[in-house]
């Protein structure tokens, strides 16, 4: 593990493993851990590159910078620090956001792109106003009790979600950058894309929770995408690489060799 200053910003980073090179990179508020569980699956097969965005982690607390554009421009000068001229990104629900700002605008230094539980193109619904505005609170007050209670009453996992994995997630929101937690807020819900997403043509894969209040607008985004592949896990919520690590851990590996097969693709075959 190190860290590297990339746009102004001291980023942590890990690369594990040999291979194709994936880029993991995690949702809002969040840190490596929450793709801790797939990258020791998937490292004994790919270069795993793990990295946490300016303002949470391990990574510096900057004044600015905290928006999806910024963030993807952090994942491209990773790249450049590591001398990749391209990769499989992987991104987790505010990174899935940034995701679609990389197929669209630097496309050609992805491989493949991989969207767990990604925001919604549009925004809409990333995080509602009520949530927003009782997360901020919690935060403000440094209301750790009032986060665990909240996490608690959504938990459907307890073989996984344990005590001690929320009380990690609490301690992680109370600890990241007053303006990673507002101001990427407003960037998720300033995402304005969805209306371009049939012009990202990276062979992708939508890994989505059944469970997750973000599965319809997931699949929606899917149905707008012209080579993608969708799989819903019956038993994953938001978190979903905590949920069923090796269920996330074997879809990858069949996307990684095998791509996306679309109905259109079978379609056109009747055509030829």
């Amino acid at each position: 593990m190190a860290h590297v200053d990339i746009n102004g910003a001291k980023l942590w980073y890990e690369v594990r493993g040999d291979g194709e090179p994936i880029l993991l990179h995690h949702g809002y508020t969040a840190s490596r851990v929450n793709w801790m569980p797939v990258a020791q699956r998937l490292q004994d097969e790919y270069q795993i590159i793990l990295m946490e965005g300016r303002g949470t982690g391990e990574s510096e607390h900057t004044l600015d910078g905290y928006s999806l554009e910024q963030y993807a421009a952090d994942v491209i000068g990773m790249l450049d620090h590591l001398g990749l001229d391209e990769v499989t990104f992987a991104g987790h629900s505010m990174a899935g956001g940034m995701g679609y700002l990389l197929g669209l605008n630097h496309a050609q230094r992805l491989s493949r792109l991989i969207l767990m539980a990604p925001i919604p193109a549009d925004g809409v619904g990333a995080i509602t106003p009520e949530l927003r505005a009782q997360r901020m609170n919690e935060r403000r007050r440094g209301d750790r009790a009032a986060i665990l209670t909240r996490y608690r009453a959504m938990r459907f996992r307890p073989d996984v979600e344990t005590d001690e994995w929320l009380e990690s997630r609490a301690d992680h929101i109370l600890g990241c950058a007053d303006g990673h937690f507002e101001q990427s807020a407003e960037s998720m819900e300033a995402l304005r894309v969805a209306d371009r997403l049939g012009e990202l043509t990276v062979p992708t894969l939508i890994i989505a929770g059944a469970v997750d209040s973000l599965l319809e607008a997931n699949l929606q985004d899917f149905v707008a995408l012209p080579n993608a592949t969708l799989e819903v896990l019956s038993r994953a919520g938001h978190e979903v690489a905590v949920h069923e690590p090796e269920r996330v851990t074997r879809v990858i590996k069949q996307f990684m060799r095998h791509g996306p097969v679309t109905a259109a693709q079978l379609l056109a075959r009747l055509e030829q």
